[in-house]
């Protein structure tokens, strides 16, 4: 018998495709070249991860405008056009939690980096994202994954041990920082790959 009690989720790239890309692909009429430019350059991971933290997305959007006055109407659609960038629920993860929720010896949260005032819209947009027991949203709590704080927040506030827990986050960076911490671990790459690895855990689905 599995040890397991608690089933932590990652959202985006676990169960919910989130791909600035997407939109700018559009923006950009296909040049794939000039996206990879926006995206490293301008409206780079790390500014959007800020946010994540809780920097409010009006005064993160004037900073970058105030940098690059040039490419205003492209920055203003990070966070104007959001909607735009979800590609959509990532289906066989999602069958995977619908199985988890269901079965009683489970407890399944949610700890994800995600902004408070993009968080709504995916909460009216998902009807999954209303079956787990408790979301942990990085950007409410103005700390984020992977420090420390964050993971020990999410112990505590659920009540649930690290030995007993399980996470499954698709960055190996968090995942590291989870195990650091004494939680069992598994990193995302697809829905296949995860069911394998939580039935290697001895997790019954």
């Amino acid at each position: 018998m599995s040890a397991i009690k608690n089933i932590i989720f990652d959202l985006g790239g676990v169960l919910i495709d989130w791909k600035p890309e997407k939109l700018y692909l559009n923006v950009f009429e296909g040049d794939k070249k000039k996206v990879d430019w926006f995206l490293n350059e301008i409206c780079t991971f790390d500014w959007n991860e800020n946010q994540d933290a809780g920097y409010p997305l009006a005064q993160a959007t004037a900073d970058l405008v105030a940098r690059f006055p040039q490419y205003e109407e492209w920055i203003r659609m990070y966070y104007g056009r959001w909607e735009e960038m979800l590609v959509g629920p990532i289906e066989g993860t999602v069958a995977l939690l619908e199985k988890l929720v269901a079965h009683p010896d489970y407890k399944v949260v949610a700890l994800t980096n995600w902004s408070a005032e993009t968080f709504p819209r995916a909460l009216a947009l998902y009807e999954f994202l209303h079956w787990f027991e408790g979301i942990v949203v990085s950007g409410t709590e103005k700390m984020r994954k992977p420090y420390k704080v964050i993971y020990e927040l999410t112990l505590s506030r659920f009540e649930i041990k690290a030995a007993e827990s399980l996470f499954i986050d698709d960055n190996q960076r968090n995942i590291e920082a989870a195990s650091e911490l004494g939680i069992n671990t598994i990193q995302f790459k697809n829905p296949e790959q995860l069911e394998k690895a939580l039935i290697g855990k001895g997790i019954s689905i």
